[in-house]
């Protein structure tokens, strides 16, 4: 064979794999973004879950998975089986972290995750969001005894947050506009956050506020511990899902929208937020926000650079 016709062959080629592996990632991207197909075709859906979400979503171990995301989340779970016509769905529940819940989000593995996520514009540009059922506030837990009143007194100190969270975001730059100088120290969930707090390894633990709540009502002497300061940040909590998937996202959207106009989610945030839960059987005690209740009134979508804006 001659080099030019050996040169036009290779060309070739390779300009049939370019085409080839072309129409089997839009296949395999179809395939992700058309999940109430996915869904039905298998009879499964697979939530994305957290262990240490404070009230939101927790585990009991040994596979149980609870809080008020999760519980709404097998709601929105079976809203859907009716919606496809299926007389049954198996919903397998995902651990997801910090770290990895985006990625298990995009590649399929999580269909709907529902922990403890802030929806931002960075985040947006790989995921979308599920209308925000959750307004948050970033605050700072420390030892009841500490001394610890405000985000000033962190001077010299060392402060735990949970790796890939917008609170890490969040302390940094309070530490660029004060001027101050504390150690961070990262806990790989926020169950590992609160214990470098609890083991006296950090002196603060900033965190949403919820899961700070959360995390203090189930541990050892929850007296031991008070939340302080001011708020840090105003961030809004959705469920994600991929994107370019607009069939799903409306079916998840009507779901959750549905429950907040019958009451059923305000229902579910009273068992969660108000009431004794389990394991230790103590109520978190964070009545609703107005900021929530705005959410719930007016469902949107809106990240947390449009929130604080509004704001």
């Amino acid at each position: 064979m001659s080099q030019t016709r050996f040169a036009f062959t290779t060309r070739r080629t390779a300009l049939a794999l370019a085409v080839f592996s072309a129409v089997l990632g839009t296949a395999a991207h179809a395939e992700t973004t058309d999940t109430l197909k996915k869904i039905k075709d298998s009879g499964t859906i697979t939530l994305g879950v957290r262990e240490s979400s404070g009230a939101l979503a927790y585990t009991l171990g040994n596979g149980k998975y609870v809080g008020f995301h999760t519980e709404m989340a097998e709601r929105v779970a079976q809203d859907i089986r009716k919606k496809l016509g299926m007389s049954s769905i198996t919903v397998k529940y995902q651990p997801v972290t910090s770290q990895n819940r985006i990625p298990l989000v995009q590649n399929g593995t999580v269909d709907l995750e529902c922990g403890s996520t802030t929806n931002n514009r960075a985040r947006q540009k790989d995921v979308a969001f599920a209308v925000t059922t959750y307004v948050e506030e970033v605050r700072i837990a420390v030892k009841a005894n500490s001394g610890i009143t405000s985000i000033k007194d962190l001077a010299g100190k060392t402060v735990a947050t949970t790796t890939g969270t917008t609170s890490v975001q969040t302390l940094r730059k309070h530490e660029r506009a004060t001027g101050l100088d504390f150690k961070e120290l990262y806990g790989k969930d926020h169950a590992d956050s609160f214990l470098l707090l609890e083991s006296g390894r950090a002196d603060a633990f900033v965190m949403d506020g919820q899961i700070l709540a959360g995390n203090i009502s189930k541990s050892k002497n929850p007296k031991d511990y008070k939340i302080v300061g001011e708020v840090l940040s105003v961030e809004p909590i959705a469920c994600m899902l991929r994107k370019d998937d607009p069939a799903f996202k409306t079916a998840v959207d009507d779901s959750i929208k549905a429950m907040m106009k019958n009451g059923d989610l305000a229902k579910m945030y009273d068992k969660w937020f108000m009431q004794p839960i389990p394991p230790a059987n103590v109520a978190v005690g964070l009545p609703m926000s107005q900021a929530t209740k705005e959410a719930w009134a007016h469902p949107n979508d809106k990240p947390m650079e449009d929130y604080a804006a509004k704001k």
